[in-house]
């Protein structure tokens, strides 16, 4: 397998780009996603076999920063911009913007997408109750996966890390694993796909997985979605034949990366910034106990009992919202 260490927003594109195509008369969903969001494996998988043209719809790929701006992630701030089409992003910040006032609105799931808690080996955190007294990178305080600690902490250890510890934003996926290395932080919470970079040289290890914490808050048997795919309720309204078609490619490509080992292996060498063989098949791993291919009323309303729970322990401050807006998920389109 050829090196990736020239992989980076560019060239990503550029693999993209290989497979747009032209739109035709076809109407054209303009998806803006992270250039490190695991997303881009879906994505690529929908352009790499037509599968977007097969369902009726364009779809146009940009990978963007992972950065914040004005105090939300990039695909955020571009689809309230009317910059895109398709993003995905939690349904706890979903929730956050529509209750300010954002037309957006949920349109399928995509799937458990929390993180991990990692430290280094040698460190003295090996669960939740270490946490006090400790510097605890998180991308921003409102991040998922930190409201996931604060909820667990107080609900079964009896203490409020945001209080206890000390949380350090770090603005970015890319920072807060900076940050980890070079000591600024004793442990950081960093998105699943980036786990396996880290921990795979032995100098880190992951102390807990949030998808862990997701189930036993949630007390659900089945497999939660956090993260949705949104639109705005303008383009949902003119495009539905649009939205419908993306439903079914993304299941189409679902089907294709949870059975075909191949395709991942060309995926790591055009998409990931780490190749290794180990990384790639635990990214491929991660995935697949990651992602959800559809949902039902079942689901969603697990989806709010997690909620009601992690406003119940955690509150309205930690959570950035105190409930779930009307109108907020569309299971039908």
């Amino acid at each position: 397998m050829e090196t990736t260490d020239a992989v980076d927003i560019e060239s990503q594109q550029s693999e993209l780009d290989a497979h747009h195509g032209e739109p035709g008369d076809r109407p054209v969903l303009r998806a803006r996603f992270e250039h490190n969001g695991s997303p881009r494996y879906m994505l690529y998988t929908i352009k790499r076999f037509g599968l977007d043209h097969d369902h009726g719809f364009h779809l146009d790929v940009q990978l963007v920063s992972d950065e914040l701006e004005g105090g939300v992630e990039t695909v955020e701030a571009k689809l309230q911009d009317g910059d895109a089409d398709l993003i995905d992003i939690d349904y706890i910040s979903t929730a956050r913007e529509r209750a300010e006032g954002a037309p957006i609105v949920a349109i399928h799931p995509y799937g458990r997408t929390v993180g991990g808690l990692v430290a280094p080996t040698e460190s003295p955190i090996e669960d939740l109750t270490d946490l006090p007294g400790h510097r605890i990178g998180v991308v921003r305080r409102l991040d998922k996966n930190w409201i996931l600690v604060r909820a667990a902490c107080r609900e079964y250890h009896g203490f409020d890390p945001d209080e206890e510890a000390t949380p350090v934003e770090s603005g970015s996926k890319v920072r807060l694993t900076e940050m980890l290395r070079t000591g600024e932080v004793d442990a950081v919470l960093q998105f699943w796909p980036i786990v396996p970079e880290i921990t795979e040289t032995g100098d880190y290890h992951e102390v807990l997985p949030m998808s862990r914490l997701v189930q036993d808050l949630s007390e659900a048997d089945r497999k939660l979605p956090i993260s949705t795919f949104l639109t705005s309720e303008r383009y949902l309204e003119a495009n539905p034949d649009a939205v419908r078609g993306f439903k079914g490619a993304y299941r189409d490509a679902v089907d294709r990366l949870t059975s075909d080992d191949d395709l991942w292996i060309e995926i790591g060498d055009r998409l990931m910034y780490e190749d290794d063989p180990e990384i790639v098949r635990a990214v491929r791993d991660g995935w697949r106990d990651m992602v959800v291919a559809d949902w039902d009323e079942e689901t969603v309303a697990g989806m709010e009992r997690l909620f009601d729970h992690l406003h119940d322990v955690a509150g309205g401050d930690a959570l950035g919202v105190d409930h779930l807006p009307e109108g907020m998920f569309q299971l039908e389109v």
